[in-house]
């Protein structure tokens, strides 16, 4: 199964397209909510390059990983990833309202659709914040 999130943003799409694939900014939008954030990022943006987030509870109590790898990118339009044997797709479309940020990801079995869709949106919202406060 699939799902799928979107946030519009108010930037150019140079603005928008490098805070999402520029690892400092990465480390700066990059958690849920405000009582985890990113630790480490590492962004090797071409295909069969690899990209890498290390997320874990401000408290000390918990960590993991988010990694994969490039398998599509066209600049300022679109990236596709493969992270274990899921896949996700990342849109920038541009328009009069600035730049609609699409994500589709494959779903796992762990955690429930909503708290998937959840938790994606809130890093997403999470992104759109950070574009607009450097914008």
């Amino acid at each position: 199964m699939k799902i799928t999130i979107a946030t519009t943003i108010n930037a150019p799409i140079a603005t928008v397209w490098s805070a999402y694939t520029t690892p400092e900014d990465i480390k700066q939008w990059n958690a849920a909510s405000d009582d985890w954030h990113t630790t480490k990022a590492t962004v090797d943006l071409r295909v069969g390059g690899t990209f890498s987030s290390r997320m874990e509870a401000k408290d000390g109590s918990f960590g993991f990983n988010f990694a994969g790898t490039y398998t599509k990118i066209v600049p300022n339009k679109l990236i596709e990833y493969a992270f274990g044997d899921r896949a996700g797709v990342v849109e920038f479309l541009t328009d009069t309202a600035g730049v609609s940020v699409r994500v589709t990801f494959d779903a796992e079995t762990e955690h429930s659709v909503e708290q998937q869709r959840q938790g994606w949106q809130a890093i997403l919202n999470n992104f759109a914040k950070h574009v607009q406060a450097h914008e």
